[in-house]
């Protein structure tokens, strides 16, 4: 199943089901394709427009890659749960001996450094969205600053919610290098997320 491809109704079914996936991961890149897509919405209202034609192509090369997030988001949707499928996988396995304790150990801990990686990305992304989400709250057309400000909500929603599933696997993955190395990332992600304010205070002043 891809979760992608259903509808709302589906997806949304599927995420109050008893099953654990699709879970926050999902949710938290669904809301960062609905950021992605308001920025990418609100460049397509301001390009062409008499009163932003010297911002038109500065938005002009925002649509495409808003686009583009949108899509990468969409997918980090599916391989969040994927990812989450082969960790509980790695906790069915056999552990009777010592040879088989340990390696359902080292599968363990590989799929948990995935399942830290996949909404480590998701951050990333929609740090990213909330950049262009910034840039439609501060020069897109006047009247969709609304949808801008709904965007760039969405975008850090999506940001704090990745940030949260990522933590939560980093406390059961024992490689303390790769910990480290995922925290030293995880810093400048908090920082863009605490731009929210900044962007709806913008927005609200265009409004």
């Amino acid at each position: 199943m891809n979760f992608s491809d259903l509808t709302l109704t589906e997806f949304t079914k599927e995420l109050a089901s008893v099953s654990a996936a699709p879970g926050g991961g999902s949710a938290a890149a669904l809301a960062g394709a609905l950021g992605a897509s308001l920025a990418a919405m609100v460049g397509r209202l301001t390009i062409g427009r008499k009163n932003y034609t010297d911002v038109s192509a500065e938005f002009e090369a925002i649509v495409p890659r808003a686009d583009a997030l949108k899509i990468e988001l969409l997918e980090l949707m599916q391989q969040d749960a994927d990812a989450y499928a082969v960790v509980m996988q790695a906790y069915q396995l056999a552990k009777s001996t010592e040879s088989e304790q340990a390696a359902r150990t080292r599968a363990i801990q590989s799929a948990l450094q995935r399942a830290a990686e996949i909404p480590l990305r998701v951050a990333q992304v929609c740090a990213e969205v909330l950049e262009l989400g910034a840039v439609a709250g501060a020069k897109g057309n006047k009247n969709a600053a609304s949808d801008a400000g709904v965007g760039a909500l969405m975008a850090e929603a999506g940001l704090q919610a990745a940030l949260l599933n990522v933590e939560i696997n980093l406390g059961l993955i024992h490689d303390e290098e790769f910990k480290a190395c995922i925290r030293v990332q995880l810093g400048p992600l908090k920082s863009a997320a605490a731009n929210r304010q900044n962007i709806l205070n913008i927005v609200q002043a265009r409004m």
